[in-house]
């Protein structure tokens, strides 16, 4: 701000430095769409550990393969993930399930229902006490304190006896009052087991006056069991790939501010989404720049003998997808062959795109999301074999028709041995052929985005397009020291043009500014040719 100099004296004012910092944005996010037995549906809930994911989704289920694929993600390097669990209600109730789901738990008067659908509600008790008859004067404290009569006060037990968790509610109100202690508030505010059940209003049933206290055995209230909850119907690709409008099954993660690496396990461990699906994901992936990690259809390997030109023939006829959005897709195949701790420990086949986005996450920690996420470091943990192991000579037949391939060496174990993107194909010599550039460029493409936010509305002349060329030329070279890209020196490497051979009179009267930013990637090495010569001594 000018100073107005009023007085004969010295005046101090700070000066803005004009440089605004580019930051990098996160790179190992990953967005994992499927079934799962409690927790939101249709709701992106971010997880930092499997411990996360158990307490809001319930740990590993055998009808769950995203259970699976998330505790891979994690224990192969993932370090946060955004779940979004997909839920197709029954098309009417029978009696003994209700259709939406919830398992209903109603305590005399009172009307609850477990905080998400799912059988695993069926397991919830509950009790009602009242607190006078155990403390009078807490209970005429509390009365005080909240404005109510003594009578309206209440206590509610819920237990999950399938965790052990138990939660109590004291001094709840269940009229239509105006405190802080209505039950439906307190609910949604600190329960992780019940809540109001909403009548078809969406509001809660209101009591006149309190809830009874359930029935007395022993001198203790008894623990009324919930009932009618259910995991609904199977779920299809249709509730996978979800509705725009209402932002649901995969359209739910346009919720979250940011994800990189997208998975979307079958439903069944050993089915498969559907072309559609598979389609819609990558276009997801490519307006919200992020990659499709994607699962091999299951039968390229029902004959491990002839699964290399099973999916060879599968890629080359494009069963996969379409081309439109395949840069911002990669394969992975075989599948994993792992221990199943829920079936006493029994080999299983699972799908490998969590750990294969674990392996991701990992390289992009150590090494930088411009390394390729294969090679001899590129490990994957907690797998015991691979569904088919491929040699050298069906590595050769796969590798070139973008299908990266997971193998199995001595001494090494079992490690991603592929980087191309499903534009990756020899044939097609796309720019972003591997998975590596593929990223960076998103990486870099969602830094800038969110970096010069503050151009807007800025004067568009050239005091600005230095200001632009500084920033994004700062975030440029930073890059190039970490070593991502090509060159020895920046102007070989990257460039940042921003003045008026790029914004020309007719972009400014249009309010436009360009910024131009070329790079050069790394490319990884792919193939390492050593040649052998015999030194013939002529003497």
């Amino acid at each position: 701000m000018a100073i107005s100099p009023t007085y004969p004296g010295v005046y101090v004012q700070e000066i803005d430095s004009g440089v605004r910092t580019v930051a990098g944005v996160p790179t190992s996010i990953a967005a994992f769409v499927g079934v799962a037995t409690r927790g939101p549906v249709n709701q992106p809930v971010t997880c930092f550990n499997f411990g996360d994911y158990t307490r809001r989704f319930g740990g590993l289920s055998t009808a769950s393969t995203m259970s699976y694929c998330i505790d891979d993600f994690f224990a192969n390097g993932g370090g946060q993930c955004e779940v979004v669990r997909v839920f197709k209600a029954l098309a009417a109730g029978d009696g003994t399930n209700d259709a939406d789901g919830y398992a209903k738990l109603t305590l005399v008067s009172l009307k609850l229902r477990a905080t998400s659908p799912g059988a695993w509600g069926n397991r919830l008790k509950g009790r009602i006490d009242h607190p006078e008859e155990t403390d009078d004067i807490a209970a005429t404290a509390a009365a005080a304190k909240y404005g109510v009569a003594k009578t309206d006060l209440f206590t509610l037990t819920v237990i999950d006896e399938a965790t052990g968790a138990r939660e109590v509610h004291t001094n709840l109100v269940a009229k239509d009052l105006d405190t802080e202690r209505r039950f439906d508030r307190v609910l949604a505010a600190s329960s992780q087991l019940v809540e109001f059940e909403p009548k078809s209003d969406g509001t809660p049933t209101f009591v006149n006056g309190r809830p009874s206290k359930t029935s007395v055995t022993g001198g203790v209230p008894d623990l009324i069991a919930a009932a009618k909850g259910n995991d609904g119907q199977t779920v299809d690709n249709v509730a996978l790939a979800g509705d725009l409008a209402t932002k649901t099954g995969m359209q739910a993660l346009r919720k979250t501010d940011i994800f990189n690496l997208l998975c979307v396990p079958p439903v069944d461990r050993t089915g498969e989404i559907d072309k559609t699906t598979r389609e819609k994901a990558a276009a997801l992936c490519r307006e919200r720049r992020a990659l499709f990690v994607v699962d091999p259809l299951k039968a390229w390997d029902a004959n491990p003998d002839t699964a290399a030109a099973t999916t060879k023939s599968g890629m080359l006829a494009g069963d996969v997808m379409a081309l439109a959005n395949a840069d911002h897709a990669a394969l992975y195949f075989p599948r994993l062959r792992k221990r199943d701790p829920l079936r006493g420990g029994q080999i299983d086949t699972f799908p490998p795109c969590g750990a294969v986005a674990g392996v991701m996450a990992r390289t992009d920690t150590q090494r930088g999301v411009f390394k390729a996420p294969a090679g001899l470091g590129a490990t994957i943990a907690g797998v015991e074999a691979l569904s088919v192991k491929l040699t050298d000579d069906e590595n050769g037949l796969l590798n070139p028709v973008a299908a990266n391939c997971l193998r199995s060496f001595p001494n090494i174990g079992r490690t991603v041995w592929g980087a191309r993107t499903l534009k990756g194909s020899d044939q097609l010599s796309d720019d972003y052929k591997y998975v590596s550039v593929r990223r960076l460029a998103l990486f870099i493409e969602e830094s800038l985005f969110r970096g010069t936010q503050w151009v807007v509305f800025e004067g568009n002349d050239e005091p600005l397009w230095a200001q632009i060329r500084l920033s994004v030329g700062s975030f440029m070279q930073r890059l190039f020291l970490q070593g991502a890209f090509q060159g020895t020196s920046p102007k070989d490497a990257y460039f940042v043009k921003c003045d008026a051979s790029t914004t020309r009179q007719d972009d400014i009267n249009r309010g436009i500014v360009n910024i131009v930013v070329g790079f050069a990637p790394l490319q990884p090495a792919e193939f390492v040719v050593i040649s052998i010569q015999q030194i013939r001594n002529a003497a």
